[in-house]
């Protein structure tokens, strides 16, 4: 504890200083949980200004009451969310990040941060996902997730245990990076030539594809399952591959691939990969998502 009565400027600068430290950590539980970049940075500077206002001459853990603010605001915007994406058009995914800087974004590990697990953890309540997000990324005691959330440590673990039985129900054995890099990147290659066959044999029978555009022209409006189907409706998306340019960046901290014309990204493409295939396909083509991409892309630019 320290007073802040002798220097209140050096206080706040101490203060400053306490929460720069932090933030990274912020961010990345508050992204984990809302899945949007813009979103959580609203939440990390909406508990800056709580931090700034409160006595901090009682506060005997800051990182702990920083992560408690941090985590039941981006509970509160996750829940006035979900009701503004019943309005969305078309599937809704994640705001993609780069993480080729950050791999981890402020975590411990990297779990919950790929774009797939991010789209299934939009399938728990905020709670549930607040809940996975602190143990299995950060690494929190129960006992103290049980705090920020106001629950018991039983129910806590329940949570945390049915949320790990979910996800693991939706995902499969994955191969390694480098393999994935290469069949993402074959892929993308295969649809601008428009060759169907290849396509068709890079992707599992039950692969799915996922468009967000919001409404864009050439985003489907609902996921296409099927590998014939998914493999002809990438091969026909003439606005987007003729004479454009592909970029392998990172997506989330797995293999992804950028397309643009004349400086204008046009897509955004990761996937999820099996020994079998491809059997996920995630497409953002929605413009101010793709500019947050880019807005991510120039956040550890000097």
């Amino acid at each position: 504890m320290h007073s802040e009565q002798a220097s209140p400027d050096g206080a706040l600068d101490e203060a400053a200083a306490a929460f720069a430290a932090l933030r990274p950590h912020l961010f990345g539980i508050a992204y984990r949980v809302l899945g949007s970049v813009v979103e959580a940075e609203d939440v990390v500077q909406e508990t800056w200004v709580r931090w700034q206002g409160t006595d901090r001459s009682v506060v005997l853990d800051p990182a702990g009451f920083l992560a408690r603010t941090t985590t039941r605001l981006a509970i509160n915007v996750a829940r006035s969310a979900r009701s503004r994406r019943e309005t969305y058009v078309g599937p809704w995914l994640p705001e993609p990040v780069d993480t080729s800087h950050d791999p981890a974004v402020g975590a411990e590990r990297a779990e919950a941060l790929e774009f797939a697990v991010l789209l299934l953890l939009e399938k728990l309540t905020p709670t549930e996902r607040a809940a996975y997000v602190l143990r299995e990324a950060f690494d929190y005691p129960y006992a103290q997730i049980a705090e920020i959330l106001r629950l018991t440590q039983a129910n806590t673990r329940q949570i945390v245990s049915r949320a790990r039985k979910r996800l693991a129900a939706r995902r499969r054995e994955r191969v390694g990076r480098a393999e994935h890099r290469r069949l993402l990147e074959a892929f993308v290659a295969a649809a601008q030539r428009g060759d169907v066959a290849a396509l068709e044999s890079m992707l599992t029978a039950d692969a799915v594809s996922h468009a967000d555009g919001d409404g864009a022209r050439g985003a489907a409006r609902t996921p296409v399952a099927g590998a014939e189907r998914v493999a002809a409706l990438c091969s026909a998306l003439p606005r987007f591959w003729p004479d454009a340019d592909a970029e392998a960046v990172e997506v989330n901290g797995a293999p992804g691939v950028l397309l643009s014309r004349e400086g204008t990204d046009l897509l955004l493409v990761t996937s999820s990969v099996s020994d079998e295939g491809i059997y996920e396909l995630l497409w953002v083509m929605n413009p101010a998502k793709l500019a947050a991409f880019a807005r991510s892309r120039r956040r550890f630019d000097p």
